[in-house]
């Protein structure tokens, strides 16, 4: 995080960042806060399987990992499912029946920055399984499984990963 050197107010080369949630300038007062980012992730069931993809990007390609992806500014978590849905899967979904599970929080890494999210688990039924339509610059294939057979090392975040071990 010591990237940001340079105060966006006063352009002194003054920022320091705290270890933690926020850069402060020593010359002119001025804070910049690094808040936590909302993310949704969705557990797409079928009976006693769910529905798992495979990351096409960083961070963790390869890995597995529930579809759903960052709340964007002035939406909410349940459009914010239906976005990441639509645009991962080309899969159109009924809000009305998402099911909120618990949040956990979680850390991003990308591109040299730690991103500290709040991740949010939906859980949506579907009668039957379906085979999507990738977004293959985002995700590489799925999997539909069982959720006792899951192997923790194989998912992409540790919010997951302590997601089911309880679900």
């Amino acid at each position: 995080m010591n990237q940001l050197k340079y105060c966006p107010k006063c352009g002194n080369q003054s920022l320091l960042w705290d270890g933690e949630k926020k850069w402060s300038c020593g010359q002119c007062d001025y804070t910049l806060y690094h808040n936590c980012a909302g993310a949704v992730a969705v557990v797409i069931r079928c009976g006693d399987e769910i529905f798992l993809t495979k990351r096409n990007q960083n961070p963790s390609i390869g890995k597995l990992d529930l579809s759903g992806g960052f709340v964007d500014p002035k939406e909410s978590a349940e459009e914010t499912c239906r976005r990441e849905l639509k645009e991962e899967l080309n899969l159109d979904i009924d809000t009305k029946k998402l099911k909120y599970l618990t949040s956990a929080p979680n850390v991003y890494h990308y591109k040299d920055i730690d991103y500290n999210t709040l991740d949010l688990f939906y859980e949506y039924e579907v009668d039957e399984k379906f085979v999507p339509e990738l977004e293959k610059k985002e995700v590489s294939d799925f999997i539909w499984i069982k959720k006792e057979v899951i192997n923790l090392e194989d998912i992409a975040f540790e919010s997951q990963k302590n997601f089911f071990k309880t679900y």
